[in-house]
Parts: structure tokens; C-alpha cells; sequence
């Protein structure tokens, strides 16, 4: 397939600006940003001028040297997520990132794990090695008939008992779905039971108060809408599940004190749920990116992603052969089509051949809901601010071409 040419002329000047900070965007129609977005050229050049250090003066002194940088990254990821700096944790990804979270929980034969139907895979892997290891149960909250969480049915659950956690990925990987997270930490508070918010989708797209959500918990990442480099990721830590001792079962040097030959004192504050062994180049990427997002402004970013994939929907529900997969009351930036017969990895790798950038998702990664779906692929289409219309209607037009 031949590559499209991308009509980026008479552009407004934020995004304008945005495109010319973006330098990916000349190369390519890049519509995978729920994978991971194209990386601002400041996020690229903090990094590499942080490397280009470490290289000449060694690891553990630019490391030291960059101290007051990283924590003004701590910081930057605060003021993004309207918190403070002892609630921020890194982590070497997202999932890593939960993985700590539910290490901090001790389980027991019979506690009970509350999901969604939607969570990500990672997610669900790790509840069931949970119950085989454990002998805990994994339960899944009812869903409306329109899509999202039943708060009635999730309610029924919190009173039987026995539930140790609830996990929610507020977006879903394979779907534009969003759901209600906030709704789920005040039942969740109601009851007194731990709330673990996947945000991972989430956070870069639209605004987060952690003010305003009640969970004890939230993950963010860095490469997907934060516009941050793969390989670090975000774990918020509430001052409840601080004062309440919280620390994962996997606590490092980094993490904690060692007092005496049968004792150690966790960190007073999020970093002990870190890691001793980090990238610093990374997490200076990420607090860049963070600052960039605020820069760029939470508010139109979001609107301006609600706008593209809302265009993104209309003209690719108007196709043959592809079907709207997003179900909910509340959608977001992420649009999945189902492709009849055709594997969407084929097609994924189709596109991309031709300069297009969009991402398969597969029954293995998403099972309870693409079950349901009656879909084994789907292709995900998942805009960003900094993309255009006629971006869209490059990506529309070579589908249609496969479809045909």
C-alpha cells in the first residue's frame, strides 16, 4: 500500500505549535497513542542530555547530580494529578506500578478481589495467580445493559463480605469506555474497602483531582497520553494508605530502613513503594512530559481528543465491513472497530506499511469483554491532540481500501 500525503495546512497555531514540537508527526499518521504517543522533542532532549552525562561522570553521580531534577519530576507529576509530591511513586511501568499496589494488601483463602469485566490483562493475570496462589476469589461487578459498571450491582458485592480489594481500569485498553471511577471509590469508601484505580489510559487525556476521586490508589504511565518514553510509570499513594503503614511485600533499600537485625521502618512517604535500581533518564523524561501536558493545558487537550475520536467514530462507522465496537453512557479518546473476517494484526501491519500507525487488540487481552463483543481482533484507533481531521480521513480512506 502506498503512503498517503497529509494535508496539514491552514492549522490552527496551538496546533500548530504542538505539531512543530512533535517532530514524528512529518513522518508519520500517528493513531496509536493508547500504545504509546509520539514524544514532544523537550522529553527527548532532556533525556539524552541526562545520558550524555551519565556517560561521562558515571551513573551514581548523575544520579546525584540530578537529584533536585528528579524531585521536581515528583513534582511535576503532582501538580498534574492536583496531589503532592510524598503521595508520588515511580515505578519501571504501569503494571509494575499495580503490581505494588496489591503487593501492599495481605490475602488470604476466601478474601475476595473486586474487578470489572473490562480490566487489563495484566490485571486479570495477576488476580488469578492471586487465586491460585492465595485461594482468593475474583469476582466481577454487573454491568449496565448499555455498557459499564452496575454501581447497584457493585454495592450488592461491597455488603456480602469478604471483598479485599476493588480494582477498576477507568478506561479500558480495548475500548473507549469510560468508567464511572469516582462513583466506585464512594461505594468503596462507604464500605471501608481498598480501591485501586487503573488510570493508565487515562491520565494525559483528561483531567485528574485526586481531590476529587476516593481511592487509595492510582496508576499512570508514562507513554501512553502523557506523551512520556516507555519504561516508567506512576504509582499515587493516598495518605490514608500511608498512615495505615501500606508498603509492598517486594520493600528495597529504596523503600525502607534497616534498623536492626529483625526490623526496618518503611519510608514516611511514597517512596516506599520505589525501587532502589531506577532510570533516571526516564523518569526526568516523564517529569518533562508532565510539564509539557500542563503546558499544553488537561482542559482542550481533552476536548480536542473528544473531538477527533468523536470524527474518528462517524467516519469509520460509515464504512463496510467495520463495525463500532465502544459501548458505554460515557466514551473517550479510544475507538475500536471490529473487521468481519479479516485478523485487525494483518491489517495493523498493513497500515503501518503505509505510514499509519494503529494498533490490533486481541481476545487475549481483553477476553471477558471481546467475548461478549463476539470478536477474536479489533483494530484501535486512539487519537491525540496534536493529530488532524484530515489525519483521519488518511487512516479512513486506506481502510477502506483493505476492506474492499
Amino acid at each position: 500500500m502506498r503512503e498517503r500525503i497529509v494535508e496539514t495546512t491552514d492549522l490552527p497555531s496551538d496546533l500548530q505549535q504542538w505539531r512543530a514540537d512533535t517532530p514524528g508527526c512529518r513522518r508519520r499518521v500517528h493513531l496509536n497513542n493508547a500504545g504509546a504517543a509520539l514524544m514532544p522533542a523537550a522529553v527527548l532532549d532532556t533525556m539524552t542530555t541526562f545520558l550524555e552525562r551519565e556517560s561521562l561522570i558515571g551513573g551514581y553521580e548523575a544520579a546525584d547530580e540530578a537529584a533536585e531534577a528528579v524531585e521536581a519530576a515528583r513534582g511535576a507529576m503532582a501538580t498534574l494529578l492536583d496531589s503532592h509530591r510524598r503521595n508520588i511513586a515511580f515505578a519501571p511501568s504501569g503494571s509494575n506500578a499495580f503490581a505494588q499496589a496489591m503487593l501492599s494488601l495481605d490475602f488470604r483463602p476466601g478474601d475476595r478481589i473486586v474487578t470489572s469485566r473490562t480490566d487489563y490483562v495484566s490485571n486479570h493475570l495477576m488476580f488469578l495467580a492471586l487465586r491460585a496462589r492465595f485461594g482468593v476469589d475474583v469476582l466481577h461487578i454487573p454491568e449496565l445493559p448499555e455498557g459499564g459498571l452496575d454501581l447497584d450491582g457493585l454495592r450488592g458485592l461491597l455488603r456480602a463480605g469478604r471483598c479485599k480489594v476493588v480494582t477498576v481500569s477507568w478506561m479500558p485498553t480495548n475500548s473507549g469506555l469510560v468508567q464511572d471511577a469516582a462513583g466506585v471509590g464512594h461505594l468503596c469508601r462507604e464500605a471501608g474497602v481498598r480501591f485501586i484505580l487503573d488510570a493508565v489510559q487515562v491520565v494525559g487525556q483528561r483531567p485528574v483531582s485526586m481531590q476529587e476521586i476516593p481511592c487509595d490508589f492510582l496508576v499512570a504511565t508514562s507513554p501512553k497520553y502523557l506523551r512520556g518514553p516507555r519504561g516508567v510509570g506512576v504509582l499515587w499513594i493516598s495518605d490514608d494508605a500511608l498512615a495505615a503503614g501500606l508498603y509492598p511485600i517486594t520493600i528495597d533499600s529504596r523503600g525502607g530502613l534497616w534498623t536492626g537485625p529483625l526490623e526496618f521502618e518503611p519510608a514516611v512517604d511514597g517512596r516506599r513503594f520505589e525501587g532502589w535500581e531506577a532510570s533516571y533518564a526516564l523518569i526526568l523524561g516523564l517529569g518533562e512530559a508532565a510539564r509539557y501536558c500542563h503546558q499544553v493545558g488537561l482542559g482542550p487537550a481533552a476536548e480536542r481528543i473528544l473531538h477527533l475520536a468523536g470524527y474518528a467514530r462517524r467516519r469509520l462507522g460509515g464504512l463496510g465491513g467495520a463495525v463500532l465496537l465502544d459501548r458505554g453512557r460515557t466514551l473517550g479518546g479510544i475507538v475500536t472497530v471490529g473487521l468481519g473476517p479479516l485478523d485487525a494484526r494483518g491489517v495493523e501491519l498493513e497500515l503501518r506499511d503505509a505510514g499509519i500507525n494503529t494498533s490490533a487488540t486481541l481476545r487475549e487481552w481483553a477476553l471477558l469483554d471481546m467475548d461478549a463483543k463476539g470478536v477474536r481482533t479489533a483494530l484501535r484507533v486512539s487519537p491525540h491532540y496534536y493529530n488532524t481531521e484530515s489525519e483521519i480521513d488518511v487512516l479512513v480512506d486506506a481502510l477502506g481500501e483493505i476492506l474492499e
